[in-house]
């Protein structure tokens, strides 16, 4: 299978921190951050593998400086490596203030998708191609991510395995 080059799976996107987006300490809430992440990383994963995809894992999400009201907040996301039928893909952060200019990373996050043919199935999914240093840098430190994200799995099997589902009043 022929690889694409990450700039294939490029999604920005960009919002307005509204009040109704803030939490008690005036801050965008996690959770909306967290659902724009897999938003714009399902939508890398598709344009990556022209099929219908699954979120696998949310390997990491770092939350590094706040992001405000008078802040805009842009996601970038890129598919930085493949295995036989998953996509890491990695989604940067920028919160900008609309007022002075100044732009900062305020989280970074690592995601995981299958991609899946017709009839939910996984299905292959062609290899990563990197272009910038930044897309290097990520794609040459991937295969030590993948190797943690499948110890983490097994790690999160077991404790399942320990888990009841019985309700406590019964």
């Amino acid at each position: 299978m022929q690889g694409k080059l990450t700039s294939e799976s490029r999604i920005t996107k960009t919002s307005s921190v509204f009040p109704n987006d803030l939490n008690n300490n005036n801050t965008l809430f996690g959770g909306k951050l967290m659902a724009y992440i897999d938003d714009v990383a399902s939508l890398s994963a598709v344009r990556h593998a022209r099929t219908f995809v699954v979120t696998a894992s949310t390997d990491s999400v770092d939350f590094l400086l706040p992001i405000r009201q008078e802040d805009s907040v842009c996601l970038e996301s890129v598919v930085t490596w493949t295995g036989r039928t998953s996509m890491e893909v990695f989604v940067k952060i920028v919160a900008e203030n609309l007022f002075t200019g100044e732009r900062r990373i305020a989280a970074t996050a690592f995601t995981t998708f299958v991609a899946l043919d017709k009839d939910g199935k996984p299905t292959p999914v062609p290899p990563v191609i990197p272009e910038t240093e930044e897309e290097k840098y990520l794609f040459a430190s991937a295969h030590e991510r993948a190797e943690a994200r499948k110890q983490k799995r097994i790690q999160s099997q077991k404790l399942a395995q320990n888990l009841t589902t019985k309700k406590r009043w019964e």
